[in-house]
């Protein structure tokens, strides 16, 4: 090699670095972690989104309204902050998932060439100790019959009901005393009312997520029609959306009811902080309900 060819090389070396340099600076960079791989079926998980500009670029962040197989509890706001030149986005998300199996939070999307990798996740029951006794279902045990001595009771009861409702009867027909129609409580007052019983409630998680969610599938099927107190959340959830709530209202509204059956279900216990956004939640989407109606 001569030494005019040597020269050359390293004069492009030198100028051709600083841009490769400049390049890696200007990347625009996306991940998404969690804090554990693998969690029991209804327990929780922190999913953390972050993302990295350089500054002068225009900057969005990540649009995230529901996971596949995980249910939202809750986020907090986006953490805008500016360090060496760039800046950095991050949001923290609370997670749980009633669906068992190996589950995988799927790629998030900046831009149509900038997005997060995959996270699997691992959702599975309790773990099985085969040291503990098996205990297998018993047989049905068939009982002798019992000889029924007191034979004479059940005729005799039936005497005394009778002679009493025929004295009442009498009773009726004597009395003078107009009783007043009692006036009907209109579905929203009484849903307002049977709420502020509710949030004096001192019982245990069950019993308030159980009476939150009994007042607003009442107040629905009263005013809406929507037939939902024996129907599954899922499918209160499908026969909701015909209602035309506000995105963010229907999000918040969904995830109580999710986070209710978890409650009752799943013996999660919920925080005082999960209470007040599931009282909350139901007392905003019966009144929103109820002005629509009244458009």
């Amino acid at each position: 090699m001569t030494r005019l060819k040597f020269n050359k090389i390293i004069f492009f070396s030198l100028l051709f670095f600083p841009a490769g340099l400049i390049y890696g600076q200007n990347k625009i960079s996306a991940r998404a972690t969690v804090d554990k791989n693998k969690i029991l079926i209804g327990d929780r998980l922190n999913l953390f989104l972050e993302a990295t500009y350089p500054q002068g670029n225009a900057i969005i962040f990540f649009k995230v309204d529901s996971i596949p197989h995980f249910v939202i509890i809750d986020s907090t706001k986006t953490d805008t902050s500016k360090t060496a030149g760039k800046i950095t986005l991050k949001r923290q998300f609370l997670l749980t998932s009633f669906d068992s199996g190996r589950r995988v939070i799927p790629p998030f999307i900046l831009n149509k060439k900038i997005k997060t990798d995959s996270v699997p996740v691992t959702v599975m029951f309790s773990d099985f100790d085969p040291s503990k006794d098996y205990h297998d279902i018993k047989d049905i045990v068939e009982l002798p019959p019992v000889k029924d001595r007191n034979w004479w009771l059940l005729p005799a009861v039936i005497s005394v009901l009778v002679v009493v409702a025929m004295a009442w009867l009498l009773w009726q027909r004597k009395s003078q005393n107009v009783i007043a129609e009692i006036p009907k409580i209109d579905a929203y007052k009484e849903a307002m009312q049977q709420l502020q019983q509710a949030e004096r409630n001192t019982g245990s998680p069950k019993q308030f997520y159980s009476l939150l969610i009994d007042i607003f599938r009442l107040y629905v099927f009263r005013k809406k029609g929507i037939l939902s107190l024996q129907e599954t959340t899922d499918d209160l959830v499908v026969q909701l959306r015909q209602l035309n709530l506000e995105k963010e209202l229907f999000g918040h509204l969904s995830q109580s009811l999710q986070l209710s059956d978890s409650v009752k279900f799943a013996k999660f216990i919920p925080s005082e902080q999960d209470n007040k956004m599931t009282f909350e939640t139901i007392k905003r989407s019966i009144e929103e309900i109820e002005r629509l109606i009244a458009k």
